[in-house]
């Protein structure tokens, strides 16, 4: 945001109808597949083997939160018409740009995670070993960045493969045949309450840079301002809808397993459940099913990460080169880190969970105090106050979350 007001979509050249609407829906999906990262198949895989069909109740809780943050997101995103960082510039001077090194820190921590997740899948996948796999598939995130249509690239890849991990996974829930009847009960009546699981899955398929993944996205798009609310709202609420049909599916792909007496065990348990469902065939699901949804992730940290330390000013080929080496950076810390995947994504999830409470603040706080920065937007008084009790939500999940997130990596 520039001193005299000039935004995002002020700089930027209309796109066409048709690119808007490609726009639009890599936004949605850029949203729904950051959500459904290697860090939500695992910690899914985890805590299903931990606590059973009672994880259902912390996977109605991140839906809830989900519905309830992102609504919000991305209406003050695409009504002010303004990233994240810069509103919370012109709300506190400073604030903004703490926001942006928090996120960025987090895109961090989880993209080593993310590259993590797509050398387990390609190991699941193909039989290669985790760090190659994780090298390479690195280079292909890379590859979106430094294409001519590095946008377009982006939209279409997050879709293809969105719609992909969606038909695997519907596959690989029927063949696990999970008892609905206790999955439902528990969605309600949970026999167990984890209050660090259920933090733990709200930072790793809500919080840190997967808040703004799709609502940064959007404003690439043009359908920004009070004229376009109907087609922000639309977006939002089919992207929510895509990321919670994938999340009850891959838990019950696993509840399957686990109440039919497998036990899953030892550094990748997620590709153990899809093998006990569906036999060979279903490690090798697993591996295009992890893999996709991690480079996916992979795009989605870099993409909204840079966003957070540039400004609308900035060239698309800046950005973009410092997208390219922020991937290479974290495929780098990853290739020589040395700690187990799996407690690395359970980790990254933790961590961006502390994270939601800042930034989400400062958006309803413009949602409630700062009509000038929506351009007189008169903003949904429900959506505000559905968006302030989810905020003491996840104040009181991030408090409960710190001694156990200490506890997890010791």
């Amino acid at each position: 945001m520039s001193e005299t007001g000039t935004n995002e979509a002020d700089v930027k050249p209309k796109l066409s109808a048709s690119g808007r609407r490609t726009a639009l829906l890599g936004a949605m999906f850029l949203m729904a597949t950051s959500a459904i990262g290697p860090g939500f198949i695992t910690q899914t895989t985890v805590f299903t083997v931990q606590i059973g069909a009672a994880f259902a109740f912390a996977i109605l809780v991140s839906i809830l939160v989900d519905i309830a943050v992102q609504m919000n997101v991305w209406r003050v995103v695409g009504v002010s018409g303004m990233r994240a960082q810069e509103l919370g510039n012109r709300v506190l001077p400073g604030i903004g740009w703490f926001l942006a090194g928090l996120v960025f820190l987090g895109g961090i921590v989880f993209n080593i995670g993310n590259i993590a997740g797509t050398g387990l899948g390609a190991n699941a996948m193909m039989g290669l070993d985790p760090k190659i796999g994780g090298a390479l598939s690195a280079l292909v995130a890379i590859l979106v960045f430094v294409s001519k249509r590095a946008g377009l690239a982006l939209d279409r890849i997050v879709v293809l493969l969105g719609a992909v991990m969606i038909l695997l996974m519907i596959y690989v829930a029927i063949v696990a045949a999970p008892p609905l009847g206790e999955a439902l009960k528990n969605t309600v009546l949970p026999e167990e309450i984890d209050f660090l699981i259920i933090t733990t899955l709200v930072g790793g398929t809500v919080g840190g840079y997967i808040t703004y993944a799709g609502a940064h996205r959007m404003l690439d798009s043009g359908a920004t301002g009070v004229e376009h609310v109907r087609e922000i709202t639309r977006s939002s609420v089919l992207g929510i809808i895509v990321t919670g049909v994938m999340r009850v599916l891959l838990f019950l792909a696993v509840l399957g397993v686990v109440a039919g007496g497998v036990t899953l065990a030892g550094d990748n348990m997620a590709a153990d459940a899809f093998g006990a469902a569906a036999g060979e065939i279903g490690m090798r699901l697993f591996g295009v099913v992890l893999w996709a949804a991690a480079l996916t992730s992979v795009i989605g940290a870099a993409f909204t990460s840079v966003s957070f330390i540039t400004t609308s000013k900035t060239s698309e080929r800046t950005r973009n080169l410092i997208t390219v080496a922020f991937i290479a950076f974290c495929a780098v810390v990853y290739l020589f880190l040395g700690k187990a995947p799996q407690q690395l994504l359970i980790f990254a999830g933790a961590f961006n969970g502390l994270i939601l409470p800042v930034g989400f603040g400062v958006l309803l706080w413009v949602a409630w105090r700062r009509r000038d920065l929506l351009h007189g937007y008169a903003y949904p008084k429900w959506l505000l106050g559905v968006g302030f009790a989810t905020w003491l939500l996840t104040v009181f999940l991030g408090y409960n979350s710190i001694a156990g997130l200490v506890k997890l990596w010791a």
